[in-house]
């Protein structure tokens, strides 16, 4: 039994003060944290370090605006006092007072989900016995690589969240990454490469998917981009890559689909459930549920179960992401996905696991369709305005597609674009839909948080690419 750091009586005299001075509806947030991190440069360990965090915060919210103050100690005094700043900080009256339905006993994490068995880190010698693993088999797959990064995390969150309506909830989420970073030479030219793995699991992962498979891929990335041309630059019928391509998703279309946006009517879907903002081909999801997956969790940093959200069928928009706040204002239900940083940050509606579920198409059809295109296999990051759509991202891994065969690799290519105007130009889903094969942080409102994103290939009509060929 994990020892919690309040009791349900404790949790019941904080909520009941949180509301004493008015509020529609209170929650206390608290949070054990412990990471071991470690990276690897120059064929040595670079840097380790292992850290706790622990601390509460209680929320108090009233009409359109929320209280907020939080402790470093989960004592019932100094959460009494939080309770008291959270309290004062939404201005309430004593008109508007209420008190807490009675805490039911708490309920604990989903046991297809995670570990529970799982209740430290790994030891630090195993960590770098990892790191040691992934750079002898990074530089062993040719002699080309030159250079190897390397990093893991190992991480281990338990959070109890008490909430005046009366729930009492406890979960326990763990994360590992493990990631590398492959730099190829040959003469003056100079390819790299990245790829990660890892998911809310343990250290245990890495028996199936190994250090050698994650160091393998990166290499290959580091020798494609090696031997890669300068990009073209123009509009192309484009392939967005399976997996990594999901990034696109989440960027310029996922965070259009918040319902803070939306509520604040500052997204292009503000206002259009039911209409059409998509090709009829064009399906998405949002799932906190998904085991393994980064994005998952039992429920949200609310204590609101997480689960299958339709935010677009079939090209017509269905629904929002929201939390409890801005789904009460907007009349809505809240969907799960009210995520926070830590105890220091405000819940936010948020994405969990973004991503598009598998059509038909096979991708050597879909290949052989295109005379003059672009396969933009995977991304390296880029930009977005939320508030548009418009985005810029970078190509990681990407070819040429000439005469419906796949052509030379290329380099220094971006993406332009705008998200929403990418959905409605989808004429082919492949059948190949999965999960990126990377550690993804989402940031917002000054917060990041683990997601997921995922998708099968699609054919765009027609994409803008930045490119230097003739520069």
């Amino acid at each position: 039994m994990i020892d919690e750091p309040i009791s349900a009586e404790s949790a019941q005299r904080i909520l009941d003060r949180a509301l004493r001075d008015g509020g529609l509806f209170a929650d206390i947030f608290c949070e054990r944290r412990s990471s071991v991190r470690m990276s690897l440069q120059e064929s040595a360990i670079h840097e380790a370090a292992l850290s706790q965090n622990l601390g509460a915060g209680v929320r108090v919210v009233v009409g359109e605006s929320a209280g907020y103050a939080y402790t470093e100690e989960f004592s019932e005094e100094r959460l009494l006092e939080a309770a008291a700043r959270a309290a004062a900080i939404a201005r309430l009256t004593a008109e508007s007072s209420s008190r807490s339905a009675r805490l039911e006993p708490i309920e604990r994490s989903h046991d297809r989900l995670y570990d529970r068995n799982r209740t430290e880190n790994a030891a630090p010698r195993l960590l770098a016995a990892l790191l040691e693993r992934t750079e002898s088999a990074a530089r062993s797959s040719d002699p080309k690589i030159v250079g190897v990064n390397a990093h893991i995390v190992d991480e281990l969150q338990e959070l109890w969240i008490a909430r005046s309506d009366g729930s009492f909830r406890f979960d326990r989420r763990p994360m590992v990454t493990l990631g590398v970073q492959c730099i190829a030479r040959n003469g003056k030219e100079r390819g790299t490469g990245y790829c990660a793995d890892g998911g809310r699991t343990s250290v245990a992962f890495f028996d199936s998917m190994t250090p050698e498979q994650i160091a393998g891929e990166s290499a290959r990335i580091a020798l494609v981009n090696l031997d890669a041309r300068p990009a073209p630059a123009g509009e192309f019928e484009t392939l967005l890559g399976a997996g990594g391509g999901g990034v696109l998703l989440h960027e310029a279309v996922g965070h259009g689909l918040e319902g803070d946006f939306n509520r604040r009517g500052v997204s292009l879907y503000s206002g259009r459930i039911g209409e059409r903002v998509a090709s009829e081909l064009v399906t998405i999801y949002d799932d906190g549920d998904i085991p393994e997956e980064r994005g998952s969790t039992s429920f949200d940093d609310e204590g609101t179960p997480c689960g299958h959200t339709f935010l677009v069928e079939r090209g017509i928009l269905r629904g929002y992401l929201h939390d409890e706040l801005n789904a009460r204002l907007m009349g809505m239900r809240s969907t799960g996905n009210g995520r926070r940083q830590s105890f220091r940050h405000l819940p936010q509606p948020r994405m969990c696991n973004t991503y598009m579920p598998p059509g038909e198409a096979q991708l050597e059809e879909m290949i052989a369709s295109i005379d003059n295109g672009i396969y933009a296999k995977s991304f390296a990051g880029g930009q977005v305005d939320i508030g548009k759509g418009d985005f810029v991202f970078m190509i990681a891994e990407g070819y040429r597609i000439e005469r419906g065969r796949l052509g030379a690799a290329v380099k220094n290519a971006t993406i332009v674009g705008n998200g929403p105007d990418a959905m409605t130009k989808v004429t082919e889903v492949g059948n190949d839909a999965r999960f990126a094969r990377r550690h993804y942080t989402c940031g917002k409102g000054g917060q990041s948080v683990p997601v997921g994103v995922g998708m099968p290939t699609l054919k765009i009509s027609a994409m803008s690419l930045g490119g230097t060929e003739g520069a």
